[in-house]
């Protein structure tokens, strides 16, 4: 289903007009109200008036997430305090929070683009959508139950935590949408097996979000769950779960483009780059007005499609999120993203999902050592058995990779299972 076919299926050129309008004028909000994008288009000599369409947005600075710490708590907002309607912040735990504020208008956008993403993911009023992300700072909660609610579906609010409950509600009011952390799905799967109560649920979607995860996770998760498994993308900075989602084809993410305007550029010199190339995500928000961001670095490593989905939208897809350039690991002079380690794993039968990375330096020299799982069906106190399955893992880590690791693997259920985003990593080598 199609929530705002007017929006989402508007023609390129039509949509280029209305890019180029909302950009003026967020451009003027910003320049006009937040004295750092004033400091930082005089620096460049470019003033509101330069900024005549969507094409000029290449004139404007770029926005990191530093700036949102260096200018905690509000001094980035827009409009005065008596408008803005929510606060939220990011899930970091060290340092200052990255804040954000929100008119109710912002509120209003966030909640259209969350029904969107369900909706394409095939949620009506007809169904109930149960949201087992946290609720609080954090945006996955209220984001997606704001949206769940403009779509007119029944809300479950579960929040994190609390499985053998969810599962049990889940059950009882026949859940038909789930909305959490591809690594909480992965739990409640397990915990949902373990019960013996998967035909008696009766799921058909779940929207993922707010970590990265693979092809390789998805089918997983359709597996065990009996669903179709949708991405949905957002973050703090730019308005949190709902700034893009999967339609029923899963061959990218659309990304709201008449509220959020996206670009790929080069991480290293800043320069746009052409569709189907990966670089670094960049984003502009041309409708939000209590904290506007231009040309927000988000640090995500991915590439855009601009060509009509078969879906019936227009809207441009990214690709599936490669990693962050601040997850990047770089060991011995290799770049690893964690998200490459859990794709292998999944590609082999014998091995779970769930893993644990530990990097360290030992006489000078990096060492990679990965915890991992296998299924319980493979799990055996046979070490010549063990010793053949981590050595098939470490020829494919090395295939794809480059570097070799050491594989550990741990008894089935020992890696701990997160609640809300997972921690796949430990650098030691930051304390050395």
């Amino acid at each position: 289903m199609i929530f705002n076919p007017e929006k989402e299926c508007m023609s390129r050129e039509d949509l280029r007009k209305l890019q180029s309008e909302r950009l003026v004028k967020i451009v003027k909000h910003a320049y006009d109200n937040v004295p750092m994008y004033k400091e930082r288009m005089d620096a460049l000599g470019v003033k509101p008036e330069d900024i005549k369409s969507i094409d000029d947005i290449v004139k404007l600075p770029f926005t990191t997430k530093k700036d949102l710490r260096d200018y905690y708590p509000d001094k980035l907002f827009a409009v005065p305090r008596s408008e803005i309607v929510r606060f939220h912040a990011s899930s970091g735990t060290t340092g200052k929070p990255i804040v954000a504020g929100y008119t109710a208008h912002d509120v209003e956008n966030w909640a259209e683009g969350v029904a969107r993403v369900l909706a394409a993911g095939g949620m009506s009023k007809e169904d109930t959508v149960q949201v087992s992300y946290g609720y609080g700072l954090f945006t996955g909660g209220l984001g997606a139950h704001d949206g769940a609610t403009k779509l007119g579906a029944a809300v479950l609010p579960t929040s994190a935590g609390n499985t053998s409950k969810q599962i049990m509600l889940m059950e009882d009011l026949q859940t038909t949408g789930l909305c959490c952390t591809p690594s909480y799905a992965l739990f409640l799967a397990e915990e949902i097996e373990k019960e013996g109560k998967k035909d008696a649920i009766k799921l058909k979607s779940g929207f993922f979000g707010a970590e990265p995860w693979t092809e390789g996770m998805r089918k997983e998760l359709e597996a065990k769950l009996g669903i179709k498994a949708y991405d949905i993308y957002g973050l703090t900075e730019i308005s949190g779960p709902g700034v893009g989602g999967e339609c029923e084809c899963q061959n990218g993410t659309h990304l709201w483009e008449d509220m959020f305007y996206p670009e790929i550029i080069n991480p290293e010199t800043g320069e746009q780059l052409p569709d189907g190339v990966e670089g670094e995500l960049v984003f502009t928000t041309l409708d939000k007005w209590g904290m506007p961001m231009l040309r927000y670095r988000t640090r995500d490593l991915t590439h855009l499609i601009h060509e009509k989905c078969e879906c019936g939208r227009t809207l441009c897809r990214m690709g599936r999120i490669l990693g962050r350039t601040d997850d990047m690991l770089i060991i011995r002079g290799v770049n690893v993203f964690p998200s490459q380690v859990e794709s292998i794993l999944l590609e082999i039968p014998e091995f779970q999902g769930q893993y644990y990375i530990t990097v360290d330096r030992v006489n000078n020299v990096d060492t990679f050592d990965i915890d991992v799982e296998l299924r319980e069906e493979y799990y055996s106190d046979d070490i010549a058995a063990m010793n053949r399955l981590a050595d098939k893992l470490v020829g494919r880590i090395v295939s794809v990779i480059g570097i070799k690791p050491k594989i550990h693997i741990v008894e089935p259920g020992s890696i701990t299972r997160s609640m809300g985003k997972a921690k796949h990593v430990t650098d030691n080598r930051k304390f050395k």
